[in-house]
């Protein structure tokens, strides 16, 4: 990897980001364009000491998780990704997984504004989301890196998130189907350290991971239901579909209204609350 070269490019692309474009507050006159070092890891969900050690070329190994969240940041293209990804040691590889979300994805997760969705790579954590997600869920950047993976939280929290909640029975297919998930995805990926690293650390750390694992069940995810409790809006009910990209294998939770519930009339509010009320690092995807 090339640290120089990783360093420079984080600079020009900060500094060629418009503030007001991903959605930062601007108030007054800037000295220098672009977003400032502590707006930048606001954004991203990283320290400003991370990012003042990247842009000095003090850090070598920026996961692809780190990676993701300035891609995100810095609305880079898909070129600009690969780039990105390739300067901090993640090349392209068949047997590794893609963290790159792309100019596409990134549309459509924009367009569809009135419904939650986050972006999940292939071991289950969370890369990206719309404000409407960060606004029902909590704010992602504020989780480190290990809670953002929803396996993670279900086998060692018990559930996918802080305001998720199911029923016995609704925590048990998922935890089963997700782990059936995750071991078709290791043969896909059989170079991929982060995964066989997940595998190893949830294996030790949950008897029940353990025991679904070795049952050697291989299946896709598809759909489950939750019940989010919201501190202003109270309990939504909702139904989360999962949609898969074929390039690069992401996962999109999409998150709709249960019918027969109030969810719609309690997501709108939620989204007129968040326009109002969220902070402002929330306000993009």
């Amino acid at each position: 990897m090339s640290t120089g070269e990783l360093a420079a490019s984080l600079r020009t692309w900060r500094d060629r980001t418009d503030p007001a474009e991903v959605g930062m507050a601007v108030n007054a006159p800037r000295r220098a364009p672009g977003l400032r070092r502590e707006e930048l890891a606001l954004l991203a969900g990283i320290s400003i000491d991370y990012v003042v050690r990247l842009e000095q070329g003090r850090t070598r190994t920026p996961s692809a998780q780190v990676c993701a969240s300035l891609a995100r940041a810095l609305r880079l293209s898909d070129a600009e990704q690969a780039h990105l990804f390739r300067l901090a040691g993640h090349a392209a590889d068949r047997g590794r997984i893609s963290r790159r979300i792309p100019a596409g994805v990134r549309r459509i997760v924009e367009a569809l504004h009135d419904s939650p969705i986050g972006v999940l790579d292939v071991t289950w954590t969370l890369i990206s989301w719309n404000p409407l997600y960060a606004a029902l869920m909590g704010d992602p950047t504020a989780l480190e890196e290990r809670r953002r993976s929803t396996l993670w939280r279900i086998f060692t929290e018990g559930e996918a998130g802080d305001r998720v909640r199911h029923t016995r029975e609704e925590r048990d297919a998922l935890a089963a189907s997700l782990v059936a998930d995750l071991r078709g995805s290791t043969s896909r990926y059989p170079n991929d350290p982060e995964l066989s690293t997940l595998v190893d650390d949830l294996y030790r750390a949950s008897d029940e991971f353990a025991g679904l694992w070795d049952s050697g069940v291989v299946a896709g995810h598809h759909q489950s239901h939750k019940t989010v409790v919201h501190p202003d809006v109270g309990d939504i009910e909702l139904d989360c579909d999962t949609l898969t990209t074929a390039e690069d294998d992401l996962r999109l939770l999409v998150f709709t209204p249960t019918p027969g519930s109030d969810a719609r009339s309690r997501l709108d509010l939620l989204a007129a609350l968040g326009t109002q009320t969220m902070e402002v690092g929330l306000r993009r995807t």
